[in-house]
């Protein structure tokens, strides 16, 4: 009879064995689906992951090109969300990539290829912040005067979604720079505040939101007219919710410091083109869901750096403190302020260091 330690190498060997039985077959299933696509002989070059088990390769086929997501269903990935909502862009005249060919079964989508110059990429090499920014602006105020009328079932930005959402650094963010674990009446209480918070993240009306609707993800595309210049990358994701999350999601970026002024100036901008029942309601929900959202920010940063070695974010956190001490004020959150000031003081809003872990 072998014992524990060998029936425990046994176990993984046999685990190991069915893994690798499973990528064979699943690179057959994506060799078939390349052959009847008529790209089963274009040449592969990896292109990216994202924060999920979707990989992306670039398919190169003499001067033609294409996008190949790879988004597993046995690992929870969903390819319908992401055509569903690709459908509704192109109705709406936006570029999102167009639909090549697809196996909803396999989560295969072979999609157009809208190059490589990202907002980032262009902003990067000098590119004129203000245009870009204010193109992606106007994209929204087009979007948002379509409220009500999306044509297609997504699903809502619940109020338990947006409080689970703030309440990520409880277990992400908050351990690393407290060096403890927060005790079950401070998530308590934490959590409360925001769900008296609701009421001012829900005053503006509810659109499409594409949820990550920031540089990384929008595309330069130079032969487009107007707003169509403006590609749209990662919207699988998308719901239905306050017009200004999206907003907020833009212009008070994580990973960039806008100009100063500009933020002021297409807040101005957007409000001159959309008729608001309620300013003083539609600013509190803007600088509200900036606040939700750089808390959000901190518990993905803090899980990418303490559970996936990956810190490379984290130097990004003391921006997203301007942002969040400021949006509270302004939205007038005092009660997730004032437990801020007394769970998180000033000395403990820092960048964790890299080898920080939660503690234990």
């Amino acid at each position: 009879m072998p014992d524990a330690k060998q029936g425990g190498g046994v176990t993984t060997a046999m685990a190991a064995n069915a893994g690798a039985q499973e990528a064979d077959r699943r690179a057959a299933r994506l060799r078939r689906f390349l052959e009847s696509a008529g790209w089963g002989d274009a040449e592969r070059q990896p292109l990216a992951r994202d924060a999920s088990f979707r990989s992306y390769d670039r398919l190169i086929r003499s001067s033609e090109r294409a996008v190949l997501m790879d988004a597993p269903p046995d690992k929870g990935e969903d390819v319908r969300p992401f055509l569903a909502v690709a459908a509704q862009l192109h109705r709406y005249g936006y570029s999102a990539p167009r639909i090549v060919a697809e196996d909803r079964t396999d989560g295969f989508l072979l999609l157009e290829d809208l190059g490589d110059i990202t907002y980032t990429r262009a902003l990067g090499a000098g590119a004129e912040e203000v245009m870009l920014y204010a193109r992606a602006t106007d994209l929204l105020i087009d979007l948002h005067r379509r409220t009500g009328a999306l044509g297609y079932d997504v699903p809502p930005y619940s109020d338990d979604k947006l409080v689970a959402e703030a309440a990520l650094p409880l277990d992400w963010y908050f351990p690393l720079v407290l060096g403890r674990e927060l005790d079950q009446a401070e998530r308590a209480s934490y959590e409360a505040a925001w769900r008296d918070a609701l009421a001012v993240l829900r005053g503006a009306p509810d659109t499409l939101v594409l949820r990550d609707f920031h540089v990384d993800n929008l595309m330069v595309l130079p032969g487009r007219p107007g707003i169509a210049a403006c590609g749209l990358l990662d919207f699988q994701d998308a719901v239905e919710g306050p017009v200004t999350y999206d907003l907020a999601s833009l212009l008070q970026d994580s990973r960039r410091d806008l100009a100063p002024g500009l933020e002021d100036t297409l807040l101005d901008r957007y409000r001159a083109a959309t008729p608001i029942a309620d300013p003083v309601a539609f600013d509190r929900s803007y600088y509200g869901f900036g606040a939700q959202r750089g808390l959000k920010v901190f518990g993905i940063f803090g899980r990418q750096s303490a559970l996936y070695d990956n810190p490379r974010y984290l130097h990004h956190i003391p921006r997203i403190w301007r942002h969040v001490e400021r949006d509270l004020i302004l939205a007038g959150l005092d009660d997730v302020r004032a437990w801020l000031d007394t769970h998180i003081p000033t000395d403990s809003r820092v960048q964790p260091a890299p080898e920080v872990r939660r503690p234990t």
